[in-house]
This record gives structure tokens, sequence and C-alpha cells, in this order.
């Protein structure tokens, strides 16, 4: 179970880091920061919910808002008043910018809600738990493992069925031919860095009942994010999906069996694969015509 949400939560993270690939072809590394906010976000709402004396359950819809105010104000502003003057800049530059747009945003939590751990397991522990064979499972972790499927599923339904969709499919293919048949690829460069910011954000938020929050959290999760799209595939939604299940699924095997190496099974995987397939087992090969 352990494995299976971790991957659920690596998953959302990795998701939104291979979609900003895939559309912005930026390697985003701020977009760990996106993760830690939006974990802090939903927290400080949900202690608030219950600091107020209100109904528990509301803290459920704070692990939704909390994201959300991330997703839809800092993904628009980091994306218009940063990366956008950067798309055509070397990829060290890029790195740099989005390294440096991390450590304000890690910098920012610290300012914002100090350096004390912060804990609100309320939606974990409302849900209560269950037995199967004498281990104990929480219905919480059920729930987030279902979520991230569901959201897996509408996701990929959404880039393959409607029109938005189809849209930022015709930018990762082709942005230039994009460009001039009338898209307006800056809009959708907004939209997708929204999305990926959201979906950093859910991540961070729906992990955070499980978690002492605290300061650099996330920066275990954004290395293995990038180790998920590395295996799974640069801006392959299925690779993302894949991915998070193997680097999970290891990552708990490895954690029950020989902890000190948990991260070295890993990276042995990550690096099998891409010895095998360089382009990771969904991505593709990027040939142009000249």
């Amino acid at each position: 179970m352990d494995g299976a949400v971790f991957a659920a939560v690596l998953y959302l993270l990795s998701v939104g880091l291979t979609l900003v690939f895939g559309v912005l072809r930026i390697l985003n590394v701020s977009h760990g920061g996106l993760y830690a906010v939006g974990a802090y976000m939903a927290t400080s709402l949900a202690l608030r919910v219950v600091g107020a004396g209100a109904n528990p359950y509301l803290t459920y819809a704070m692990l939704l808002v909390g994201p959300l105010v991330v997703g839809l104000v800092a993904g628009p502003l980091i994306e218009r008043l940063f990366l956008r003057r950067i798309y055509a800049a070397d990829m060290h530059i890029q790195l740099l910018l989005t390294f440096a747009i991390f450590l304000v945003l890690e910098d920012l939590i610290k300012l914002l809600w100090g350096t004390a751990p912060l804990f609100a397991s309320e939606p974990y522990m409302l849900l209560g738990q269950f037995e199967v064979g004498g281990i104990t499972y929480s219905w919480y972790q059920v729930c987030l493992i279902a979520f991230a499927v569901l959201f897996g599923g509408v996701l990929a339904w959404a880039v393959r069925a409607t029109r938005i969709g189809k849209i930022v499919v015709a930018v990762i293919t082709d942005r230039e031919v994009s460009q001039a048949v009338g898209i307006n690829v800056d809009r959708i460069f907004t939209v997708a860095f929204t999305l990926g910011a959201l979906c950093a954000a859910l991540g961070g938020a729906l992990i955070a009942p499980t978690i002492a929050v605290v300061p650099g959290f996330a920066l275990d999760a954004t290395v293995l994010a990038f180790a998920v799209i590395a295996i799974g595939g640069m801006g392959s939604l299925e690779g993302a999906a894949l991915g998070s299940l193997i680097v999970g699924l290891l990552r708990s095997v490895a954690v029950h069996t020989v902890p000190e190496v948990d991260l070295v099974a890993i990276y042995l995987a990550m690096i099998m694969v891409l010895i095998v397939r360089p382009e990771g087992l969904f991505g593709q090969l990027e040939v142009r015509r000249i």
C-alpha cells in the first residue's frame, strides 16, 4: 500500500512536470517548490478550519482549495513574468532560472509559515483504518490512490477528446506549425504551466495529512519526479503513470528490505531503462527534417 500511495503522489507531481516539458520544452526545477507551497497552503487552511471549530470534514475541501489557489495564482504569474522570457534561451539558463524560483519559493515558505513542522492529520484520521491479513491500512490512502487514478483518467481523456487538449497536443507535436495555423501558442503555454502547477500543488496537498510538513520536505520527491519522467519518457502522460508506479513500488520494496539502498535501486532502474531506450519507455526521439 505504501508503494502505491507514493506512486500516486509521484504521479501527480511528475505528470505536471512532463506536461510542462512537453509543451514549453523547459525542465522546470521550480516544480518541487509548487509541490511544497501546495502542501503548506492546504495544511494551513485545514488547520484554520479545525481551529475555528468548524465541521472537520471541511478539511477535505481545503485539500482541493489550497492547490487550486496555488495553481491558478502562482502558475500564470511564474510563466508570464519569468519563463516567457527564456523560451529561446539555452537549457542551462532555463535550469538556473527555475532553480532560482525554487529557492525563492522555499524562502517564501519560511517567511509565511516559519520553520516549525505543521500537522493537519484530520483528513487522514477521520476516514479510519481497516485490516487485511493482519495488516492495517488507512482509508485515506485508498482514497488518495483512487483520486490519482481518476485524475489521470480524466486528464488523458481531456488531452485526447477535448478541443483544448487537441490544441495542446498540436503544440507539443510542432510548435512552429501550430503558430502558423493561428493557434495562440503563448496562451497554451500559460494554460499548460498553470495545469502543471496545479498538479504539483495537488500532489503536495494530498500527501500533507500523512506527514509533517517542514521546509525542504519536497526535495526528495522532486528528484524522484525527474527520475520518473526519465524512465517513462519526457512529455508522455502514460510514461509518467508507469514511471511513477515503477519508482513507487521499487522504493517500497527497498525500504522494507534494504532501506539503505532505496534510492540506489531507483537510479539503477533509471540507468537500465535509459541504456536500452534513451528516450524513456514511452518517449519519442525528436527527428526534424532539414
